[in-house]
């Protein structure tokens, strides 16, 4: 096969660097399935790999990019023929394994997720990781029992991926979404997203936390730990969930017992990583049906592959709201 362009992190004393190289099948770990990329996205943990401090990458040089999708090239595995359409995110995929900001990846059968009826190539990318991760979310509140009718969902961090993919799927639900964002333009993009209220960062962030609240929400998805998701466990209604998925503002958790037996609240924590294959083919299904967003074409800025390095250094910096959809073929 001949050569490729793929993205390299590279790293020199303290400071890291990304640049375009031409490489080859020769150069990618050998495994089951050669595939074809079409599409990659950016997610908070891309934007770490680039930092020389973000604790993500180990060796280098390193191609980056936790998610792709594209059609099946080669296939050792049974499971999968040269022209399937597939997609690959979690496991170890673009943290210490070669990632998605190449145009051929390799990688093992056990990773690799058949892409299912009713989405294409590129609407799994402006899912990504993110909306797996979002759609982990709502369906673990539809297990605890919390239906719309039992009140107001609160969303952390809802101008971020899983935050705005959040707010939308539960919108599409049937749940009255109340969405954080520390973004000063957030509102008219969040009640685009079908948010009924906006909110800012400081409402789920009281200078002192209560150990039990005001009963203001039937459930929460939170996507930044920290102090809002202290503070939420203490602010949902009785018989109520939380679930948690990242700490970008913070891993400390400052609770007590309260909310969880006096109140009756359940806590879920969303790891989209080793999630097992049968319910990650089920959740992906989901978002093909049931959990599948009519305007997901609005919800995305799409980018060449060429304007991903810019990209990723912005994402660390607050500057993207919602997704970013790289083409890379």
């Amino acid at each position: 096969m001949k050569s490729f362009q793929a993205l390299f992190i590279e790293k020199e004393a303290d400071n890291t660097s990304l640049h375009f190289r031409e490489t080859t099948l020769d150069n990618l770990p050998e495994n089951e399935v050669t595939i074809e990329v079409h599409y990659s996205g950016i997610n908070y943990k891309d934007g770490l790999a680039v930092l020389p401090d973000g604790k993500i990458v180990n060796e280098y040089p390193f191609i980056p990019g936790i998610d792709a999708s594209g059609v099946v090239v080669e296939s050792k595995s049974a499971r999968f023929k040269a022209g399937d359409e597939v997609i690959v995110t979690s496991y170890d995929f673009g943290v210490s394994y070669f990632g998605g900001y190449s145009e051929i990846i390799r990688v093992p059968a056990e990773w690799v997720v058949a892409l299912p009826k009713g989405l294409s190539l590129k609407e799994a990318m402006i899912l990504g990781t993110a909306g797996f991760t979002a759609a982990l979310s709502v369906d673990a509140l539809e297990f605890s029992g919390v239906t719309p009718d039992a009140g107001k969902i609160a969303v952390s961090g809802a101008t971020g991926g899983v935050g705005s993919l959040s707010t939308a799927i539960l919108a599409k639900r049937g749940y009255s979404v109340v969405a954080s964002s520390g973004k000063k333009d957030a509102e008219t993009f969040l009640h685009k997203l079908g948010a009924k209220e906006v909110v800012p960062r400081e409402a789920f962030q009281p200078e002192k936390i209560r150990a039990l609240d005001k009963q203001l929400y039937a459930g929460a998805i939170d996507c930044v730990g920290g102090k809002p998701l202290s503070y939420l466990l203490t602010a949902v209604k009785y018989g109520g969930a939380v679930t948690t998925c990242g700490m970008s503002a913070g891993g400390k958790l400052d609770t007590t017992v309260f909310p969880f037996i006096l109140r009756g609240i359940q806590l879920f924590g969303i790891d989209s990583v080793l999630c097992p294959m049968p319910k990650r083919e089920g959740i992906w299904k989901r978002l093909a049906t049931d959990f599948k967003l009519t305007n997901l074409n609005e919800l995305a800025t799409e980018i060449n592959f060429s304007e991903l390095p810019a990209a990723l250094h912005q994402i660390m910096n607050g500057g993207i709201t919602g997704r970013y959809l790289v083409k890379i073929k």
